[in-house]
C-alpha cells in the first residue's frame, strides 16, 4: 500500500514526469526543425517558371534550343552530321511544343524523312543558379521516327533521356 500513498506517488511522479515532458519537448523540437528544414529546400528550389535556353541534344555538340512563351514551346534542333552526309548541320524546327505544368511536349519538322518527338518533365539539375550548365533538365522519353516511302511504313526508335541545359558560358559562337 505505500506505492499509492499520496506523499509516496507526489515524491516518486515528479521526476519521471519531468523526464517525460522533457522527452515530448525534444521531438516536438526536432520535428520542427525537421519542417522548417524541408520547407527551406522546397522555396530554394521552387518552381520552374521558365525553361528558355539551349540544351545538350544527345551529343555535347548537338543543340536542342527552346524559347517557352506561356506554354507554347518553339525552337529547333541543331545536329551535327556525319561526313557521308551533303548538310553539315541539319536544323529541325520545332512545330509542335507545349509545357504544362512540369510536363513538356514537342515534335519537330521532318527532313529527310526523318523528325523527333519528346515527352517528359523538366527538373532541376546540379547547377547551383541560372546560366550554369545542368541548371535545368528535360528527362523523358525521346522519338526518333523514320519514315520509309517506299512501304509507307514508320520506324519508331525510343529511347530514355536526360537533356542538360548548357548554361550561359558553354553556348557555341
Amino acid at each position: 500500500m505505500a506505492l499509492f500513498h499520496p506523499k509516496t506517488w507526489r515524491q516518486n511522479r515528479g521526476p519521471v514526469l519531468n523526464l517525460r515532458l522533457g522527452a515530448v519537448w525534444i521531438v516536438v523540437a526536432i520535428a520542427a526543425l525537421s519542417a522548417a528544414g524541408s520547407l527551406k529546400a522546397q522555396s530554394a528550389a521552387g518552381p520552374i517558371s521558365d525553361i528558355t535556353g539551349d540544351y545538350e541534344f544527345l551529343q555535347p555538340y548537338n543543340t536542342l534550343a527552346i524559347l517557352q512563351e506561356d506554354q507554347m514551346v518553339k525552337g529547333y534542333i541543331d545536329v551535327l552530321q556525319g561526313e557521308s552526309e551533303s548538310d553539315a548541320i541539319l536544323s529541325y524546327p520545332l512545330t509542335i511544343g507545349e509545357r504544362k505544368g512540369d510536363h513538356l511536349d514537342f515534335r519537330t519538322q521532318t527532313i529527310h524523312a526523318m523528325y523527333y518527338r519528346f515527352s517528359g518533365t523538366v527538373q532541376r539539375g546540379q547547377g547551383k543558379k541560372k546560366g550554369d550548365p545542368d541548371y535545368l533538365e528535360l528527362v523523358g522519353e525521346l522519338q526518333t521516327i523514320e519514315h520509309n516511302s517506299v512501304t509507307g511504313q514508320d520506324k519508331v526508335d525510343r529511347q530514355q533521356v536526360v537533356f542538360k541545359s548548357k548554361g550561359k558560358n558553354n553556348r557555341e559562337p
